[in-house]
């Protein structure tokens, strides 16, 4: 019997609970932090906690009991070889809970779960590109039309002008900017 067991029911059912879990621990040693509400992210915090306990021992006692509540092979072996070395020295608070807001559409305190120590994504090297000098670029037709004129009679210039680029204004509706205020960023999932 489960009397006065009050914690982390997430309104739901058990099956429907393990998978919720299942689903916030994959995010988050695949990803590193996720955001999630903040009853979830307390309930996913002390699962990552206990996995990232029983992957510091790597005995395949323990690569079983990660993979009951992970279920995928290669998410047991990601966690027991790349984010548990980051863990050695620690003994404990493998993860921390940074508070964000609240959701717009039913005021739910949002939060961010992340790992504290967050592998770094190596950029790879951009290559300098080296510009080659290309030669002069040959004259437009205007300048050629100009230069033509100025060879034929030589005592007349004729100037060349350049007219400036058009710049495009969006037409104005009839509701013009009201479009703007039903289009806001919508949160999502």
């Amino acid at each position: 019997m489960r009397h006065r067991v009050e914690r982390f029911k997430l309104n739901r059912f058990t099956s429907w609970r393990k998978a919720t879990l299942r689903s916030l621990l994959r995010s988050l040693f695949i990803y590193q932090r996720i955001k999630t509400t903040k009853t979830k992210a307390l309930y996913a915090k002390s699962a990552a906690d206990r996995m990232i306990s029983l992957a510091q021992k790597d005995t395949l006692f323990n690569r079983r009991r990660a993979f009951e509540v992970l279920g995928d092979h290669k998410l047991v072996s990601l966690l027991f070889t790349d984010v548990a070395k980051r863990f050695d020295s620690a003994k404990g608070g493998f993860t921390r809970i940074l508070r964000l807001g609240n959701r717009r559409g039913d005021n739910a305190q949002m939060v961010i779960l992340e790992l504290l120590e967050v592998k770094k994504k190596e950029k790879p090297q951009r290559k300098k590109k080296v510009k080659e000098e290309s030669p002069e670029k040959p004259a437009t037709g205007q300048e050629e039309k100009a230069v033509s004129l100025e060879e034929k009679r030589p005592g007349t210039k004729v100037a060349v002008q350049e007219k400036p680029p058009m710049e495009k204004k969006p037409t104005k509706k009839f509701l013009g900017g009201l479009r703007n205020i039903f289009k806001k960023e919508r949160d999502s999932l």
